[in-house]
């Protein structure tokens, strides 16, 4: 006979109500443990106790249901405070659509699971390395690094429109350097023209970010080194030093051109006013001679006698002038004067220059005695002595 079977015995019941237990025992009552759980929660927050019906359990679990949601609403509203620093911009994304209006520095708010920010540094200056082996337009290997310097000029653009902005800035970046190496020759990118090939690496490089719309602001971008390859340096070397030498070499020769030059045309400037002087100094002196002799001519034409005495005594005064000593004849003997012209042209000088006149003779004392023997030739001349010619 089955247990539930009518006048089945109790010792059948698979609850065990019929062995060895009592007859209330049965499986539990869900309804009687959901109440026990609500008189806990009841004492926990100050309500009554004991097994309240329907009604009270009913205003206990509204008032209840209250409090939870006003704990949730205000842990969702101080969850949803944020700040940003003073350096930071704030892209607004909106149920995934991005607002055009950036959120400012400051204490700022946002709806959970509405809005979701994302803070960029429009400030800071990033920098951005990048090396790489690249062909010249003389078809020679160089090797070129550089760095780039780069800040966020849009946020928004900078957040939205490139994915990864950094590396489509260095895939920018070589393709810009590429270009303008490839219109270089080698000794422009490893001697001066480095800094007018940044200039172009720079405005090539911000002209590609533009059109990619990356929102990015290239500051400046700076050739840190061009060489050629680790393989053929040394070889390189030899070649730079070369250079070196002839750049030296010519440097040296202008040098010497600039110094020799000048000094010849000034030598040649001073031999030609030499020669112009020496040229007006023998035709004045020319011209002079040539007056003199035109008025002597006319002198001795009035007196030739007197006029020959005068030139004979100029010429021997002249040659006195530059003779120290002066031997004449004395007329009846064999006896020689001896006039020390020397001494006394010596005395003149001292005297002159202690301004002394106890021994001394000046030109007009030499023209005097001069005069004198020429008296004394005039005297022989009366006489019918021979007079020199």
């Amino acid at each position: 006979m089955a247990w539930n079977e009518p006048g089945g015995g109790k010792k059948d019941d698979p609850w065990g109500g019929g062995r060895g237990g009592g007859g209330d025992q049965g499986p539990p009552d869900l309804d009687e443990a959901l109440r026990k759980l609500q008189n806990q929660l009841s004492r926990m927050f100050g309500g009554g106790g004991g097994g309240g019906g329907a009604g009270s359990g009913g205003g206990f679990s509204a008032r209840m249901v209250a409090v939870v949601v006003g704990v949730a609403l205000a842990g969702y509203f101080l969850l949803g405070f944020y700040t940003l620093d003073e350096q930071e911009r704030g892209v607004v994304f909106r149920l995934g659509a991005v607002q055009e209006q950036v959120a400012m520095p400051g204490l700022r708010w946002r709806p959970l699971g509405i809005d979701e920010v994302t803070p960029v540094n429009v400030t800071r200056v990033f920098s951005e390395g990048h090396s790489a082996l690249m062909l010249t337009e003389d078809q020679n290997i160089v090797d070129v690094s550089l760095t780039v310097q780069f800040l966020v000029a849009d946020p928004i653009a900078f957040t939205v429109n490139v994915r990864q902005p950094q590396v489509s800035l260095q895939q920018a970046t070589e393709s810009a350097l590429r270009h303008v190496v490839g219109g270089s020759t080698m000794d422009d990118v490893i001697g001066e023209g480095r800094e007018v090939m940044a200039g172009q690496v720079q405005e090539r490089l911000q002209t590609y970010l533009d059109s990619y719309a990356a929102g990015i602001s290239v500051r400046t971008v700076n050739l840190d080194r061009g060489a050629p390859p680790s393989q053929v340096e040394s070889a390189f070397d030899d070649v730079q030093r070369a250079r070196e030498d002839e750049v030296r070499f010519v440097n040296e020769a202008n040098a010497y051109a600039e110094q020799v030059i000048p000094e010849a045309r000034g030598d040649a400037q001073r031999i030609i006013e030499q020669a112009n002087a020496y040229r007006d100094r023998v035709v004045a002196r020319s011209e002079g001679e040539s007056e003199r002799f035109t008025l002597l001519l006319a002198e001795y034409q009035g007196a030739p006698e007197v006029t020959r005495n005068r030139l004979y005594i100029d010429a021997i005064e002249e040659v006195l002038e530059s003779s120290s000593k002066v031997l004449m004849d004395v007329e009846g003997g064999n006896n020689m004067l001896y006039l020390p012209l020397d001494q006394l042209r010596r005395g003149g000088s001292a005297a002159g220059n202690s301004n002394s006149r106890g021994n001394s003779f000046d030109r007009d004392s030499i023209r005097e005695l001069a005069d004198a023997v020429a008296r004394e030739l005039d005297g022989r001349s009366t006489t019918g002595a021979r007079r020199p010619r």
